[in-house]
């Protein structure tokens, strides 16, 4: 959410956004909205001056005059009630407009429709390091993992390890299912252990937070109400109205509210904070989140249907950072934080790139964002495993998050997020990465001490 005197003093770039990141949103019918908002508000004041200007007056008049003012005063009300039903419905079109206004993209955002004007600026593999591709084009090449046989999917190399099993898993748990065992079991929670650790030596707070969010929660982060669709909302069961000790009854109905599956630990990070003013010397605050996350996957229909690349639940650790409003110091936080997710990826051997995120491809929120995608032998490219976001205050004005400077101003805060881990949507590089020609897959050295052997070997 951007500040109101911002939008409209800034009209043009704040359309410009909207028009480069596919908002669908009228700014001129926001900009009307908050002009009528703002004048029925001045018309009420006015009217309640002059209300509390009787009140002082009334108690000295005579009863001729006690009556005439009394019967002013009536018509004064109707007319602020009738200025109130009024002022409910502009109030009402304000603030859902303001809710889909964009944060306004960084200056180095390429301006694009969608993931085809995304542009990769750095790649890396084990044996060549980091490759620019604007001063070493034709090394880009040489970045994915060579083989000198036909390599194996994900699925079938699952299948033949025992490790993942797709079909039993889409007959108990539906379209996407599936089961992870045996070493992939390890491999997941090894590689969580590993970066948990990791973060922990970053000095990030360690968390589990909730996976039920209530509606705020996503509000706040910014995945209601245009990402609504992609969000599980629960159906809770009712119960009967039970009995206190003074003998009242209590409706469980009365203070029921809707509750979600977040797609990822960011709302519920973020929401730890929601109302809350902080102190300068408070920040950073830096938190690592691990839970599973939960995705309806509906915009991506007949997508990476097969494997599991696109599935509906996952294990993800998330970090989250909370900054001084000062753009210089969260873009410092923005490349700290990619720097951890390829730090991950190097210490798994993996090949990757990065990406500059385009405007029609990195969501309202995002001042600037990053993608870093990894090496997928079975897709013949590299596919997203680690996405690294800078919304400067977008969410905190939506959570009401602040923090007071150190010579006493209130601002609010700046916000980031970045995936340490995903998985098993990581598992898919592990395994076609690190297979060999006989069927088997080595261990990365850096899990070996979480799956106990070195090599996974077909089972006898």
């Amino acid at each position: 959410m951007l500040d109101i005197k911002f939008i409209r003093d800034n009209a043009d770039k704040v359309k410009k956004a909207i028009a480069d990141k596919r908002i669908d949103l009228n700014l001129d019918m926001l900009l009307d909205a908050d002009a009528k908002r703002r004048d029925l508000l001045t018309q009420l004041e006015s009217l309640q001056a002059v209300k509390n200007q009787a009140s002082k007056e009334i108690p000295k008049l005579q009863d001729a005059e006690k009556k005439a003012k009394l019967l002013e005063m009536k018509e004064v009300s109707e007319k602020s009630d009738a200025l109130k039903s009024e002022l409910g419905s502009f109030v009402e079109t304000f603030e859902r407009l303001m809710a889909l206004v964009p944060n306004i993209p960084s200056p180095e955002t390429p301006i694009g429709p969608d993931s085809s004007a995304n542009v990769p600026w750095r790649y890396w593999n084990a044996q060549m390091g980091l490759v620019d591709p604007t001063k070493e084009a034709n090394k880009v090449k040489d970045v994915p993992t060579k083989f000198d046989f036909t390599p194996q999917d994900h699925i079938s190399l699952g299948k033949k390890l025992d490790l993942i099993d797709t079909e039993a898993g889409v007959k108990t748990s539906g379209f996407r299912g599936y089961y992870l065992k045996n070493e992939a079991v390890l491999i997941q929670y090894g590689l969580i252990w590993y970066c948990l650790k990791k973060m922990q030596s970053q000095g990030f707070t360690l968390m589990v937070p909730p996976a039920l969010v209530r509606e705020e929660a996503l509000f706040g982060s910014g995945h209601f109400p245009s990402g609504r669709e992609e969000i599980y909302q629960v159906e809770e069961s009712r119960h009967i109205a039970v009995p206190t000790p003074a003998g009242n009854f209590v409706d469980p109905e009365a203070n029921r509210q809707e509750t979600f599956l977040a797609g990822t630990s960011e709302p519920a990070l973020l929401a730890y904070y929601a109302d809350k003013t902080l102190t300068e010397k408070d920040l950073p605050v830096k938190m690592c989140g691990v839970s599973s996350c939960y995705r309806s996957e509906i915009g991506s229909y007949g997508k990476d249907a097969k494997g599991v690349y696109r599935v509906h639940e996952f294990m993800k650790v998330e970090q989250v950072v909370l900054c001084k409003a000062d753009i210089v110091e969260s873009d410092k936080w923005l490349e700290g934080m990619r720097e951890i997710a390829e730090g991950v990826l190097q210490d798994l051997k993996l090949p990757y790139r990065v990406l500059n995120i385009c405007t029609g491809d990195m969501g309202a929120g995002k001042y600037k964002m990053y993608d870093v995608e990894t090496w997928m032998p079975s897709k013949n490219e590299f596919g997203e495993t680690h996405s690294d976001s800078n919304l400067t205050d977008w969410q905190a004005r939506r959570l009401n998050l602040k923090y007071k400077t150190a010579d006493g101003k209130t601002k609010y805060v700046y916000t980031l997020n970045n995936t340490v881990i995903a998985s098993p949507r990581i598992l898919i590089a592990i395994l076609e990465n690190y297979q060999q020609k006989d069927g088997s897959v080595i261990v990365p050295e850096v899990l070996r001490p979480f799956v106990g052997i070195d090599v996974i070997k077909p089972k006898p």
